[in-house]
């Protein structure tokens, strides 16, 4: 038995069929869908030619359903049932109630700076809301942003991938950090040469050892040497507090860092242009109820940075 075209089928028989099973009523059902009597005498008898079967006989004063409509109004109602909850759920998303989790494509920089305030609020207005954080390389953001692997990617974007959406979450700049007592904070001026000469440790995702400090260096002439490079953030209060290297972080870290007894804060001589962090996500997504409501969430979390 070949498969029924449902192309061919109007939804709303399913829906006549469904109110004349509990009504019992052509005239009932007709005021329940807001139809015209002749309407909805007129949907009956599309459904018997569907069907196939008389489906409901007047006795007395009711319509009472065949046996064909018995055996088959089970099914209708599930199948009704589960379209109106996909489309609820898809025009509906209630952060106070829903237990949803979100996976967001986040470094160890965004993930210390926008996650605790992230928790925070959550903690309020979303109380049973996952998050999963997951490290990923620019270089697949496009891909992990279409599969749905993550719902949103944080960081710097500049060539964001096609089929994406960019939105601005706050400003960024560079400032150095070394051991409280180095040298290099008893001079009055650091230049960029006595810059250049410290041993530095330098904070990437990539595999290489040139950062963006290397680039401003480069254009007057000088080069650092990157003693050390990590791609784990969190390990450079405790390398720089106990050796003579210096490093450069984004000025957001500078308070959390420089609680520490142990650090110092010097301005950098040379000039480094700012960035944005930004929050990427895929235009697939765009009109999803609960991923609107995630970048609702951080962007307001970020205004407050």
């Amino acid at each position: 038995m070949g498969l029924i075209d449902l192309s061919a089928i109007d939804l709303n028989l399913l829906v006549a069929f469904e109110v004349l099973f509990e009504e019992r009523s052509v005239t009932a059902a007709a005021q329940r869908l807001y139809l015209g009597q002749p309407a909805m005498s007129a949907a009956l008898g599309r459904l018997r030619t569907l069907f196939q079967d008389e489906l409901f006989i007047r006795i007395g004063r009711e319509m009472q359903p065949t046996a064909k409509a018995l055996e088959i109004a089970p099914g209708i109602s599930i199948a009704l049932q589960q379209i109106r909850q996909t489309l609820e759920y898809s025009q509906t998303f209630e952060p106070t109630t829903s237990k949803h989790t979100f996976a967001i494509g986040s470094s160890d920089y965004t993930s210390y700076v926008v996650v605790p305030k992230l928790l925070e609020v959550c903690r309020q207005v979303a109380p049973s809301i996952n998050f999963r954080l997951i490290g990923f390389e620019k270089d697949s953001v496009g891909d992990l942003l279409e599969q749905r692997e993550i719902d949103v990617a944080l960081g710097f974007f500049q060539n964001p991938p096609r089929q994406t959406i960019q939105m601005s979450l706050f400003q960024e700049h560079f400032v150095g950090i070394c051991r409280r007592g180095h040298p290099v904070i008893t001079e009055e001026t650091i230049t960029p040469e006595t810059f250049a000469r410290l041993p530095q440790a330098l904070f990437t995702l990539r595999r290489d050892d040139i950062g963006e400090i290397d680039k401003v260096l480069a254009e007057q002439n000088l080069q650092r040497r990157v003693a050390l490079t990590t791609p784990h953030l969190l390990i450079l209060p405790a390398v720089i507090s106990s050796s003579d290297l210096v490093t450069v972080i984004p000025s957001r870290l500078v308070t959390p860092f420089a609680c520490k007894d142990t650090l110092e804060i010097f301005e950098l001589p040379v000039q480094t242009e700012p960035w944005m962090i930004s929050m990427l996500w895929s235009k697939l997504t765009n009109q999803d109820q609960a991923s609107i409501w995630l970048r609702q969430i951080l962007q307001s979390v970020c205004q407050g940075i």
